[in-house]
């Protein structure tokens, strides 16, 4: 009987969440991307991770033996972000301890004297407790950062902010156990990815109109000339025989960069515009060469 028992237990564990609000995040999607996705593949790469809707999704369904592949690899040119989940997979019930002291603690003074916090003065731990504090109480979960690379956001209009799940962050930290997690920029994913690899981008978006233009990601932006590199790194990922997918604006910029591949529309809920008739339902483009 036990012998029955375990595996029908890790069926009925939850699937891991993104403990990040992010702009842009996939979790909406992926009922749309899950027909997409290859069945069986060597290793998986997210060299634009931000809230990694899609790397939990595959650790769900691996689990569930609806997918097969080997070791995850996850980067990001944003190195709060990959701090914070270096210590997500390495610090758990540490961090969990910290951002307990911050979990009703929720005013503008708080928030604007962490805002102001020096990094370069904060441990590691510190840094991640900072970053997940900001993130869940920010104006809607966006990171954008000046020139000097100071988050500068605003604080968001909430009331009583839920600032972690201490079970979420622990199924978090299990499923990263067996990550690769680094910063690094997107382009030296052609320095490891494989053929028989799955790549996914989910770079900063090329813009519709200037109000939606969220490129301060790091202290540099992802322009025009960034968004041309990616799609060469796509076509060469593709002639290394590599299983790529990415996710973009849907506008002629993007469409006429990845027109040589199978270019899907997809419906997403767009949350972050400057005009309330700008929101809703909005067309984002998925690519796969295969």
């Amino acid at each position: 009987m036990q012998l029955t028992l375990a595996p029908l237990q890790e069926w009925l564990e939850p699937a891991p969440q993104p403990f990040l609000k992010w702009a842009g995040g996939k979790s909406q999607l992926l009922p749309q991307m899950t027909p997409f996705l290859p069945k069986h593949f060597q290793n998986y790469h997210e060299p634009f991770l931000g809230g990694a809707a899609l790397f939990w999704h595959l650790f769900d369904l691996r689990r569930r033996g609806e997918i097969t592949f080997q070791d995850s690899y996850l980067s990001d040119a944003n190195p709060e972000l990959i701090n914070c989940y270096l210590q997500v997979r390495d610090d758990v019930a540490n961090l969990i301890t910290e951002l307990a002291q911050l979990r009703n603690n929720h005013c503008p003074e708080t928030y604007y004297r962490v805002r102001d916090l020096e990094v370069k003065r904060l441990t590691p731990l510190q840094r991640a407790t900072r970053f997940i504090y900001l993130n869940k109480t920010c104006y809607n979960g966006l990171y954008r950062v000046n020139r000097d690379g100071k988050f500068n956001v605003p604080m968001g209009r909430y009331h009583n902010p839920r600032i972690f799940d201490e079970e979420q962050l622990r199924q978090n930290s299990q499923a990263l156990q067996s990550a690769h997690i680094e910063c690094r920029d997107f382009r030296t994913v052609l320095e490891r990815a494989q053929p028989g690899d799955f790549v996914y981008f989910d770079p900063p978006y090329a813009p519709l109109s200037p109000t939606s233009n969220f490129t301060s990601y790091t202290a540099g932006e992802f322009g025009v000339a960034a968004q041309r590199e990616l799609a060469e790194v796509f076509r060469q990922l593709d002639r290394r025989g590599c299983y790529v997918m990415l996710s973009n604006s849907w506008c002629d910029f993007t469409l006429a960069l990845y027109r040589d591949f199978h270019c899907v529309e997809l419906k997403a809920t767009r949350a972050i515009n400057s005009q309330p008739s700008g929101r809703g339902k909005i067309s984002e483009l998925l690519v796969c060469n295969y």
